[in-house]
């Protein structure tokens, strides 16, 4: 196994999650926000699970987002 390219493809995968899931948060927030279905105020629950089947991963992340 090379490292340096193991490394590298790691943080391809993870620049690629943070971007995606940051892109749909925000359209998510906008439009409850828009319908009326969040004030805009509050704090949400987040989670995320990362899966790596192949080694048995699942691991859950929580967390909470302000949005004012």
């Amino acid at each position: 196994m090379n490292e340096d390219i193991f490394n590298i493809e790691i943080r391809k995968f993870l620049k690629t999650v943070g971007i995606t899931s940051q892109r749909e948060i925000e359209h998510a927030i906008l439009k409850a926000v828009e319908a009326g279905q969040l004030s805009g105020t509050e704090t949400v629950a987040v989670s995320m699970t990362l899966e790596v089947p192949a080694v048995g991963i699942s691991h859950c992340i929580e967390g909470t987002i302000a949005l004012e």
